[in-house]
């Protein structure tokens, strides 16, 4: 990226960053279940937080930048801040995607605690209040990888998630077709342990901006259960289970035996449809990789879970050749993109319902093709 894109993409993000006054004003509260499920679009084009593979993740240009490239929702992680707001940030660590450690009025903040059974050394979002958050700037989070991100670090902010309603509601306008949230609650447990549960105030935000019932357009995952199940209790919303390696942490502090490949047998599969609508697992549950790194040939998972009545959305592609199967890489260089195409084909012809993307235009032109 030249020093002259450079200059237009951030006048860019300004423009963007301008349509958030008018969105109170241009977009009131409104019941958006009129809304039909079955008039999403399959599959499914899910920003993974934002348009992350042009612009730092979690950021309202991330977002918008997702948005215009045609995605059908945008994916915000939430964690929670000392006063209890709801912010977009992937973990609770900032140190990876903000400037804190850059800034020395903060540097008595970093500190060392287990979250989800992890030590972790840094500085946590339940330790700054929102005020001071707003004081740090989004950085690239893989800048080796993606080095023309990095080139906007300290041009962008944390967003709240009222912000991203603001902005998404202001979007639909401009470009006249529904926009949904894909939220996912960040490490439930621990937040609920600090006494920061996030459900009820999540699900407060959420009513107050009229997102109400099943046929809303908003998602909640999580990779726990306790508090998919409690979300359940508290709302219509649809809901989703995703699917990593070991066990929930939740289910760990339990003491409980229930790990994710259990949960990804038929039987598991139909416990989960009795609060989830859908799933998320991890692109290997689908098709997994071969002994040489090879993209492999498809499991059952697809049809178990359309059998249990529920949506299977699997994450995460990534264009870059780090990320791809090692057939699919066009060099050995990790930040080219190589044959993503192929791979998201491979998993549509698998039978998916939707994909988390970092790169969204991609998959809308491919879904588009079909």
């Amino acid at each position: 990226m030249t020093r002259k894109s450079t200059a237009s993409l951030r006048r860019w993000l300004t423009a963007c960053s301008l349509l958030l006054p008018l969105a109170g004003f241009a977009a009131p509260a409104e019941n958006t279940s009129k809304h039909a499920e079955r008039d999403e679009p399959t599959p499914l084009v899910i920003a993974h937080r934002g348009a992350s593979g042009y612009v730092p993740e979690h950021t309202l240009a991330a977002y918008a930048l997702a948005v215009f490239q045609g995605a059908d929702y945008i994916e915000p992680d939430l964690v929670m801040t000392r006063d209890g707001q709801i912010v977009a940030r992937h973990d609770n660590e900032l140190g990876l995607t903000t400037d804190v450690s850059q800034r020395p009025e903060f540097a008595d903040r970093r500190r060392t605690q287990r979250v989800d059974g992890v030590t972790l050394d840094g500085w946590f979002s339940e330790d700054f209040t929102l005020v001071e958050l707003k004081t740090l700037r989004a950085i690239e989070r893989i800048p080796a990888i993606r080095p023309g991100n990095a080139r906007l670090d300290g041009s962008l902010e944390i967003p709240t998630l009222q912000q991203i309603i603001d902005l998404v509601k202001t979007l639909q306008l401009s470009q006249g077709r529904r926009i949904g949230l894909y939220l996912e609650t960040k490490h439930p447990t621990h937040f609920q342990q600090l006494g920061l549960a996030m459900e009820q105030p999540l699900l407060r935000i959420l009513t107050r901006n009229g997102y109400v019932g099943r046929q809303a357009p908003v998602y909640i995952q999580s990779f726990e259960v306790d508090n998919l199940e409690t979300l359940s209790r508290l709302s219509q919303l649809r809901l989703v289970q995703l699917l990593g390696s070991g066990q929930p942490y939740d289910q760990q502090v339990r003491g409980g035996e229930l790990s994710y490949a259990q949960m990804a047998t038929p039987a598991g599969l139909k416990a989960i449809s009795r609060y989830a609508a859908g799933v998320g697992p991890e692109k290997g549950y689908v098709i997994p990789r071969d002994a040489n790194g090879d993209l492999g040939a498809p499991t059952r998972f697809v049809a178990d879970a359309h059998a249990a009545g529920l949506k299977v959305h699997p994450y995460t592609f990534r264009a870059e050749n780090a990320f791809l199967p090692t057939d699919l890489r066009s060099s050995d260089q990790p930040a080219e993109r190589g044959k993503i195409a192929t791979e998201i084909r491979a998993f549509l012809d698998a039978g998916i319902d939707g994909l988390f993307i970092d790169q969204p235009d991609i998959a809308v032109r491919l879904r588009n093709e079909r």
